[in-house]
């Protein structure tokens, strides 16, 4: 009952080709370069599910496209760890795994999609274990390569190359506080009240488990406290993301059953740290 509620409420299942001339009719073309984010029970019952979503992304933008998802790292070690009893941190810090681009999960907190991805043949992850993102495609080796280990969202990392590609940003069915190109924006943004976190992770260093401190905007609890410019119980980043369609920067359209956006990249970056700079400067 409750799958054909679904297929009722999607006008029906949602397959490669139907996604696939979805997206051809937002705008994603042959050639593209695109960071996409996904809510895939939005789209509706997908035949085939996260297979079928990067076959018909693969379709339109084609041999000569690049596909990139962030992907974070599921099993990381809390941030907090520091905070526990000296003997937990011990028992940690012995035994934890280190990241590895190839094994670590990516973040189930991103959806099904980035996991998919970065186990799609061909493949690229970036090395950083907290921020690390995916890509498929030709451009996929420039985009993830050498991640910057401190501030991975700012200057010369995969969401910069993104926007030097003329890249594209994609929410399939995804909320408008998901786009995680507004962290860089965040990262470059000329504001004296940046928040910061310093963590430590273990990595991989010429094949030996290595324990290394990193330092990052607080992408989790947020970079700035943006309380006075956005009303209670909006996200910041669905407030700025609102005011770029307003301001005519982005399309929208429907994949499936989703109400989805297509962003030019850089025109997103440039909106999103003139806002930023503009109410948070005061």
């Amino acid at each position: 009952m409750e799958e054909m509620s679904l297929l009722n409420h999607s006008g029906g299942p949602v397959t490669r080709s139907r996604i696939k001339h979805d997206l051809a009719d937002l705008g994603l073309k042959d050639g593209d370069v695109v960071i996409f984010h996904t809510r895939m029970s939005a789209i509706g019952y997908v035949a085939g599910g996260p297979q079928t979503i990067i076959g018909a992304l693969l379709d339109v933008v084609g041999v000569r496209g690049t596909l990139m998802v962030p992907c974070g790292w599921n099993n990381a070690p809390p941030y907090d760890f520091l905070d526990w009893p000296r003997d937990w941190q011990d028992a940690l810090r012995a035994e934890h795994p280190a990241y590895d681009p190839d094994l670590s999960e990516a973040d189930y907190n991103n959806g099904r999609l980035p996991e998919a991805l970065r186990r799609w043949p061909g493949a690229i992850r970036s090395r950083h274990p907290d921020a690390s993102f995916a890509a498929l495609g030709p451009a996929a080796a420039e985009l993830m390569a050498e991640h910057p280990w401190d501030h991975p969202h700012g200057s010369d990392t995969p969401l910069a190359r993104l926007i030097a590609h003329s890249g594209r940003v994609l929410l399939l069915g995804a909320p408008l506080d998901t786009m995680t190109l507004l962290h860089h924006a965040e990262a470059l943004a000329d504001v004296r009240s940046k928040r910061f976190v310093t963590y430590e992770q273990p990595i991989l260093v010429n094949g030996q488990r290595v324990w290394r401190q990193f330092r990052d905007i607080d992408s989790e609890e947020g970079a700035f406290d943006y309380s006075t410019v956005v009303r209670r119980g909006v996200e910041p980043f669905e407030a700025i993301a609102r005011d770029m369609l307003s301001a005519g920067i982005g399309r929208q359209g429907r994949v499936g059953a989703a109400d989805s956006y297509l962003f030019e990249a850089e025109p997103v970056f440039n909106f999103a740290i003139n806002w930023i700079e503009a109410k948070l400067k005061r």
